[in-house]
This record gives structure tokens, C-alpha cells and sequence, in this order.
């Protein structure tokens, strides 16, 4: 496993202290809607209409204590439902237009999510140590989403992690708070709205112009980075679908 990232000095240092320090509405501007959503779906991220926030933190789906109100598709189709025509998006954006995306991963794409302390740690060391970083999203309920690659469909089946767990790669100890969304899992893609009182988004660090990288190469950095978090804390990260 790495060093403590904290004391490390010079370019990597700063670049630390900038990512670390900055407040999250700072990363991006949420910009026009419909253009954020044709350029996900022009990087390949496959996408399908979601659930948005309703007045006193309730979901537009209108059910009785929705447990994950805005962050759900409004279809049970949604895995075939997702595209990147870019005809079918724009269809959905403006016939919704305060309609959430989600993106379905394990078909062109994955998504590493972590907590946003340990998520904004690991981007500032691996961008100082020049490893290529996709595109990134925060989230302003306290989540990191890293788009890579997908690892396609394992031969055997057993190699799958499931979503819902944390994940545990057979060289490393189990990192509570990472969650890999892959087959049969989605997030929510930026610009969206979470519920509550506040402005809470979801929004881009890196946007979707970045290439998708190969999940494993950020892989240690980050459970390195969940796992000492953790460690502080004295807590585990809650996990979210």
C-alpha cells in the first residue's frame, strides 16, 4: 500500500491542498442541462430518465417513504431503456426538464464510488503521479464517483463483485465505504438534484471529454484512501445504490 498522501510536499502538495480545501460547489458549473447530457452520451455513457426532487425532501415518484428519492430511474426498463441516441436524449430533457439521468454501468462503463474526503485525496495523488483519470463526479451528499472502463463479463461468474457489497479484490482487505457499480447497478450522471433544503447537486470534477480508464489502475489508490479514512473515523462509510 502507499505512504500517508498528507506528507507529501512540493507540486503533489499543493495540488493536495486544492483539491482537499476547495469547497465542492467550486468544481463546476452546472451549465446548460441538455449539453451535459448529450456530451455524457457522446463519451458513451448510456442514460435514461430519473426520478428529481419533490418539495419537503420527497421524491417526484410520490411513494411513501421512498428510500433513495431523485437518485432511482422512473422505469423498471431501465437497463434496456438506456441509450446514447442523442435524438432519444433530447427528447427526454425537454419533454422533462426537471427530470435527474442516471447512467447503467457494466455495459460500456463502470463507476468506483467513494466517500469524498478519501475520493478527493486519491484524485489529487494520482493526478500528481500522472495516472490517467477519467471523467469524475461529487456529489454534495458526501460521494465520489470515478468513470472507468468496464471489466466486460467475466467467464467466470464468480469474479463479479457485487454492487451491493464492498468489494473485495483477492490482493487486498476488505475498504468499507468503496462501492464499484458494474453489471445491473447505475448513479445518478451530473448536472442532478438532490433533495433538501440547500442547492445539493451532483456535478463534474472531470468532465466526460476524459477517456475512460482501466478500473484497476486507480483501484489501489483509492481503497488505500477509503482505508485510512476509515481508519480516522472509526466509522464505516455507509454504502448507496
Amino acid at each position: 500500500m502507499s505512504a500517508t498522501f498528507g506528507g507529501r510536499s512540493g507540486r503533489q502538495g499543493k495540488l493536495s491542498q486544492w483539491l482537499l480545501g476547495r469547497r465542492p460547489k467550486e468544481a463546476a458549473d452546472d451549465g446548460g442541462r441538455e449539453a451535459q447530457l448529450l456530451a455524457a452520451a457522446a463519451a458513451g455513457l448510456p442514460l435514461a430518465p430519473a426520478a428529481h426532487p419533490a418539495p419537503g425532501y420527497r421524491c417526484s415518484c410520490d411513494r411513501v417513504g421512498c428510500p433513495t428519492p431523485a437518485r432511482h430511474p422512473v422505469s423498471f426498463a431501465w437497463q434496456t431503456q438506456s441509450t446514447t441516441d442523442r435524438a432519444q436524449i433530447e427528447r427526454w430533457a425537454r419533454h422533462q426538464p426537471q427530470a435527474n439521468f442516471i447512467t447503467a454501468t457494466g455495459m460500456t462503463h463502470d463507476v468506483l464510488d467513494v466517500p469524498l474526503e478519501a475520493g478527493r485525496e486519491a484524485l489529487a495523488r494520482l493526478l500528481a503521479d500522472g495516472v490517467e483519470v477519467g471523467p469524475v463526479a461529487e456529489s454534495d451528499d458526501g460521494r465520489m464517483l470515478f468513470f472507468t472502463l468496464t471489466r466486460g463479463t467475466p467467464e467466470d461468474e464468480d469474479e463479479w463483485w457485487p454492487c451491493e457489497l464492498d468489494c473485495h479484490p483477492e490482493t487486498m482487505d476488505e475498504h468499507p465505504g468503496l462501492r464499484w457499480h458494474c453489471r445491473g447497478s447505475y448513479v445518478l450522471v451530473p448536472p442532478a438534484r438532490l433533495p433538501g433544503d440547500d442547492d445539493q447537486r451532483v456535478r463534474w470534477v472531470r468532465g466526460p471529454e476524459h477517456p475512460l480508464p482501466d478500473p484497476l489502475s486507480l483501484l489501489e489508490v483509492l481503497t488505500d484512501a477509503c482505508a485510512r479514512y476509515g481508519d480516522h473515523s472509526g466509522t464505516a462509510w455507509p454504502l448507496r445504490h
